[in-house]
């Protein structure tokens, strides 16, 4: 085991871009981004699941073949802020509940290390199970643990009783715990009342660095980017699109993303006759998101939960009017900001809610809006600098007047 400075830390996630899915772990990317300048020696632990389903006899040879193979799988690289990247593969029987899936995440984990602990004496940890209790699982006795709680399907975790039971050890076992917005915290309290004082809020870090060249003139390319299911809305957004553009030829759609309704939506935009008008893209990198961000007119985000809602942020980041609906964490994230960012309206079953937003947003723009105003106060709070210096705080804190670490 290599020897450690007191400011390195590990990573423990179960996403990380790759080249096939380059949005997945996007937001645990950006974390690592902002949170590494300030550090030691930083490794992300990227345990990803493979998945299959089968027989008792050919999962114990499988399981055989993956432990002897893990060793010419390991390779360190490089990912963003100089930071190291070790991906782990996990092989996953398929059926399993979350804590389950947990342990199995952890023991490949181990496997991956030799039975090692990480040397690192800060581990942060990304989702309570898949990242948390691998983490606890392999940290030094004497290592600071914090998790981090993004899921958007959280709800479906803490049904299981094996995984609400996981979750309270975690709760019990990790130093400090975030969520990423107060809806997320609160939703864990209304399970967990017990550990109030141990959950805080620290949002994910947006970045605010890229200027867009020319500013919004008129609202006429809208733009979503996230995941083609049910939960985002994305059927309700296309029906209004199409009323929106009977009345203005000129509008256009570009709906950025993969899932479950990508063909059905297609085959609608047909039905609706602005398929010309509508444009598919596929998952691409951040990067990638950004420019499009800053070459579209305003985000439409009809979700109907969402945790947090990067790509609103992210959106008046890049300096783009935002039509979003209040599912959650949108109305959290831009409280105070919300004339000023855009139009919030309210989750509903159809249309209809989504046009008279538009209708609305377009009606006021631009006198009534201040977007260079949003993005300094949402920088403010979710700027790479705002997040870092939340998470170094708890992560090396002060002597106390002791001599202790105060956090």
């Amino acid at each position: 085991m290599r020897e450690a400075g007191n400011r390195d830390v590990a990573v423990v996630t179960p996403w990380y871009p790759i080249p096939q899915t380059p949005f997945a772990g996007a937001f645990v990317q950006a974390m690592v981004e902002a949170t590494a300048p300030g550090c030691g020696e930083v490794t992300v632990y990227q345990t990803d699941a493979w998945s299959a389903k089968m027989k008792p006899e050919a999962a114990a040879a499988a399981a055989e073949a993956h432990r002897a193979l893990m060793p010419r799988a390991l390779h360190r690289a490089t990912t963003v802020a100089g930071t190291g990247l070790l991906r782990v593969p996990v092989l996953i029987p398929a059926g399993c509940s979350y804590a389950e899936l947990a342990r199995h995440h952890a023991a490949w984990l181990r496997e991956a290390l030799g039975g090692e602990p990480f040397p690192e004496p800060v581990v942060h940890a990304h989702v309570g199970l898949r990242g948390g209790w691998p983490a606890l699982e392999n940290a030094r006795p004497d290592a600071r643990v914090f998790v981090t709680e993004h899921a958007s399907y959280l709800d479906k975790v803490l049904e299981q009783p094996d995984s609400r039971d996981m979750y309270e050890q975690v709760l019990d076992r990790c130093t400090r715990f975030f969520a990423v917005t107060e809806a997320l915290r609160e939703q864990l309290l209304a399970v967990f009342p017990a550990y109030s004082g141990k959950i805080d809020v620290i949002s994910n870090p947006i970045s605010f660095g890229t200027a867009r060249p020319r500013p919004v003139t008129e609202l006429r390319r809208w733009l979503y980017v996230g995941s083609l299911i049910e939960r985002k809305g994305v059927g309700w957004l296309l029906e209004a699109f199409a009323k929106c553009h009977a009345e203005d030829p000129a509008l256009t759609l570009t709906m950025v993303g993969a899932g479950a309704l990508g063909d059905q939506l297609a085959q609608r935009a047909a039905e609706l006759e602005v398929q010309d008008a509508v444009s598919f893209v596929p998952p691409v990198p951040p990067d990638e998101a950004h420019r499009l961000m800053r070459e579209h007119d305003l985000l439409v985000h009809a979700a109907r939960w969402e945790t947090f809602g990067v790509s609103v942020i992210e959106a008046v980041a890049a300096g783009m009017p935002v039509l979003v609906t209040r599912c959650g964490g949108p109305e959290r994230t831009l409280a105070g900001v919300e004339s000023a960012a855009g139009e919030m309206i309210e989750v509903r079953e159809d249309a209809e809610s989504i046009v008279g937003g538009y209708r609305r947003l377009r009606d006021r723009f631009p006198h009534d809006l201040d977007l260079a105003e949003a993005g300094r106060v949402l920088e403010s709070r979710f700027g790479y600098r705002a997040v870092a210096d939340e998470h170094h705080r708890h992560w090396f804190p002060e002597p106390g007047p002791n001599g202790g670490g105060e956090s």
